[in-house]
């Protein structure tokens, strides 16, 4: 889960202004004249043992030159880049459009324990399109020596490492839209944080993103947060404050889902649903 408000990503290094990419370890030290001469080196020679005279000369190995590459050949097919997700058109054969068999990218928000990553499994495995998930909380997590565990208090490396995360996200998605993959990803999102808001995942996925918040009752969410274990799990005063802060999505025109009483089918179900009009009437945010 995450919670931001700070700088943002430092720059990243500009020319010449990042370390050297030759240095010798000869070098003379400043001030100092190098009393050791530099001569050329000889290439050795392998060329074996003399060949008497009268004998046959051996021949030159052959080079090896490689063949060039395939179109077939993995690594040299050609994809094509992931731009911004437009919004999604419905078909144009009449009648209600499919969300299970269109392109998609949907942007799942809830506090934690609301069953966000596994409501979203179960709905990228069960499309009749190719779909991937991507959590932001797994890819926070790709980092491992010094992780920034915004559950030992938010400062610049922890929001630094949270838009770094955003932003892979964003860049994955795109991809995987560009070549016909749907994408679901899950992310706790808070209504009164814009500087980590809804705009930076517009920014980063494009303004076909399609925004769903799960919300269940509080009672629900911390049944689910005391199942959880490792950095995953909060404390119960943590959970009832991001709860409460997550109500503020009510008003805001976002699609809700309460699946208090809901399982993870039931509440895919849901989703469709809600994407079935979405793709329909596109929301404005």
């Amino acid at each position: 889960m995450q919670h931001a408000v700070g700088a943002p990503l430092p720059p990243p290094h500009q020319p010449g202004h990042g370390p050297a990419v030759a240095w010798s370890s000869a070098a003379p030290h400043p001030g100092h004249a190098d009393p050791t001469p530099t001569l050329p080196l000889k290439a050795p020679n392998f060329a074996g043992p003399p060949v008497p005279p009268g004998a046959p000369q051996p021949q030159a190995p052959q080079q090896q030159v490689p063949a060039p590459p395939t179109s077939d050949i993995t690594g040299h097919m050609r994809l094509p880049a992931g731009n911004l997700v437009g919004m999604p058109s419905a078909p144009s054969a009449a009648g209600v459009p499919d969300p299970t068999s269109i392109t998609l990218a949907v942007l799942l928000i809830g506090p934690a324990g609301a069953g966000k990553t596994s409501v979203a499994k179960y709905w990228a495995d069960h499309r009749r399109v190719p779909t991937a998930h991507i959590s932001l909380d797994d890819v926070r997590e790709w980092v491992r020596s010094g992780f920034a565990d915004p559950q030992s208090g938010w400062n610049d490396n922890s929001e630094a490492q949270y838009r770094l995360a955003r932003r892979t996200c964003g860049f994955a998605a795109r991809n995987f839209l560009a070549n016909g993959i749907s994408c679901i990803l899950d992310d706790a999102v808070f209504p009164d944080r814009p500087v980590v808001g809804l705009g930076g995942w517009k920014r980063h996925v494009g303004p076909g993103l399609l925004p769903v918040v799960l919300l269940p009752g509080l009672e629900i969410v911390l049944e689910r947060n005391a199942q959880r274990t490792g950095n995953r799990r909060l404390s119960d005063e943590e959970v009832a404050r991001i709860h409460g802060r997550m109500a503020g999505w009510y008003g805001s025109g976002l699609p809700i889902i309460d699946n208090s009483q809901l399982d993870v089918a039931g509440t895919a179900q849901v989703l469709d649903e809600i994407l079935t009009r979405a793709i329909a009437s596109p929301p404005q945010w």
